[in-house]
């Protein structure tokens, strides 16, 4: 086998309608990501957001590692970013214009856990387990990871994590909140398919809305002209009398997002 071949490959885009897939594929490195994929992935990230049709994006991974986070050789480059890029790459995961979900099938380590974190939703195997080791190797985490740790998880729990490295199984990642839901391997991607299927199905105004300013709203910012304008916009749409009416027949409502 080839050494590129044993390498992977850059995160990989599908889309098909309202459904965007991004493929971690490097599972010989348990999903590390470089600058490269981290371009890469921002690239993805772009092309969904000007999509209008897709409404959820999954992240999905290859092998035993769901993401072990930034790859931290890659610092021994002067010519390589700050792992601050790596955060900087985070957050425009998590202001993605669609509702995302991170199907978390193993393990997720350093600035992977907050990839997860920065996803909507984070659905879990008994397989999956946890830890931060960033202080443990002498690196500051940076700033919208701190954040997301204490807006998802809190404040004591974000201190347990990170100032001490523990290592977490897959049941504690549920009772903290890291993962929203838990289920056996091998239910896993009907789980996943499940739920974008759900999402899918909802009102495209409210629920790309909403997804928005709840984060806004864990940042601190909450923009109540721009939340009312946004109520305001539903309330003339055809997709909220679509939605009255289905209701009325008992029928499953066909939004456009108009």
């Amino acid at each position: 086998m080839s050494t590129d071949a044993k390498a992977g490959q850059a995160p990989q885009l599908s889309v098909e309608g309202a459904v965007a897939t991004v493929r971690l594929a490097r599972p010989a490195q348990a999903n590390r990501l470089s600058p490269q994929d981290l371009a890469t992935l921002r690239e993805h990230i772009a092309t969904v957001n000007a999509d209008d049709a897709v409404l959820v994006l999954r992240i999905l991974a290859e092998g035993k590692y769901f993401c072990s986070g930034y790859d931290i050789s890659a610092l021994a480059d002067a010519d390589a970013p700050s792992s601050l890029y790596f955060g900087e790459t985070i957050d425009v995961l998590e202001a993605a214009r669609p509702v995302t979900i991170a199907a978390i099938q193993g393990g997720v380590y350093g600035g992977g856990t907050d990839l997860s974190l920065a996803c909507d939703f984070r659905i879990g195997t008994p397989e999956s387990n946890m830890f931060m080791p960033a202080t443990r190797l002498g690196l500051h985490f940076y700033p919208g990871g701190l954040r997301r740790y204490v807006s998802r998880l809190g404040l004591d729990t974000a201190k347990r994590l990170f100032l001490t490295a523990e290592k977490l199984d897959a049941d504690e990642m549920q009772r903290i909140g890291f993962l929203t839901a838990l289920v056996p391997a091998d239910a896993l991607t009907h789980r996943v398919e499940a739920l974008t299927a759900q999402l899918v199905q909802m009102a495209p105004i409210p629920l790309l809305g909403v997804k928005r300013h709840l984060n806004l709203i864990a940042q601190g910012d909450v923009q109540v002209q721009a939340i009312e304008a946004a109520v305001r916009h539903s309330e003339r749409s055809h997709d909220i009398a679509e939605g009255a009416l289905s209701w009325k027949e008992k029928r499953a409502p066909r939004f456009t997002g108009r």
